[in-house]
């Protein structure tokens, strides 16, 4: 006699192997069934699934993945709805990074909000930092693992959410989940030759505990954005430009170099942040060029 399907979340894969929560509590180690290869689908940690347990020392069998309300794919996750972007005094923050995930964010449908963590060792960085969104409408929050500052916020904000914490490597995320959740997430430090992060998390994993979900995932040195991106289409992710935009001359506008940008003009008047804005104009670049080289690939 088969045993009866049950429902559940998927925690972490490895190694062609799926640890998936069930609706009793149970933690259960599965194996996709072949047609999910045939159909050119891949189980995602976050998915929600209808498995069958296996018997004894028997692994069970994911038998379908239920739809999904958003999709990552770097990280691979599935029913993220909000994205922490950590970054904090030390490493050097690369905002560059954190312009890439605002945009990978959008793209994949879930909403984005900004931590600056370690804020006992410069507590005027989050206010510098926030400065630059603030524009956007980016939701920032100024946090310290060590000393407890801003974790009550932090923490009220992801208690609706199925979460997960992107960034670079030594800024701290695992440290904050380790202080919000009352885990005991190995932790790494910065390199003191190239004062760099060391990776902790090796697999993205699906946490639960103290009330909060949580998706763990290695640290972020490199993102590349979608190459299906086009060109016109990077301004959709930066809120800041939308209102501006239709008061430009050229219709569409990239805020580039065009005569009679309102969003350029915005810049020059100090009404828009020069930073991000020359940010965006190097994420344009990268952007055309593959956009360019789309078909001699």
């Amino acid at each position: 006699m088969s045993a009866a399907r049950m429902t559940g979340r998927v925690l972490r894969g490895v190694g062609g192997l799926y640890t998936v929560r069930g609706e009793d509590g149970r933690e259960y180690v599965l194996r996709a069934r072949g047609r999910f290869r045939r159909e050119g689908l891949a189980p995602m940690v976050g998915d929600n699934v209808r498995f069958t347990p296996g018997r004894d020392e028997e692994h069970g069998w994911l038998d379908e993945i239920l739809p999904r309300v958003s999709q990552s794919l770097r990280p691979p996750a599935a029913n993220i709805t909000l994205q922490v972007l950590v970054i904090a005094p030390e490493p050097e923050p690369d905002l560059m990074l954190v312009d890439r995930l605002l945009v990978h964010a959008g793209q994949s449908g879930f909403a984005a909000l900004l931590c600056i963590n370690k804020c006992d060792l410069d507590d005027r960085l989050a206010g510098v930092i926030a400065e630059q969104y603030r524009g956007a409408g980016i939701e920032a929050l100024a946090t310290s693992a060590c000393t407890g500052a801003g974790l009550d916020t932090l923490r009220a904000r992801m208690l609706p959410e199925v979460s997960c914490m992107a960034g670079q490597s030594a800024v701290g995320k695992s440290t904050l989940l380790n202080a919000l959740m009352g885990l005991r997430l190995r932790t790494g430090g910065l390199s003191e030759r190239i004062r760099r992060g060391r990776h902790t998390t090796r697999h993205a994993e699906l946490l639960e505990a103290n009330g909060l979900t949580v998706l763990d995932t290695p640290g972020f040195s490199l993102l590349s954005l979608d190459a299906r991106l086009a060109p016109h289409e990077l301004q959709d992710w930066y809120p800041e430009y939308e209102a501006r935009a239709a008061a430009c001359r050229f219709q569409p506008c990239m805020h580039d170099a065009e005569p009679g940008c309102a969003v350029l003009g915005a810049v020059a008047a100090g009404e828009l942040d020069a930073a991000r804005h020359a940010r965006y104009r190097t994420l344009l670049q990268e952007v055309r060029q593959t956009w360019k080289a789309r078909y001699t690939r």
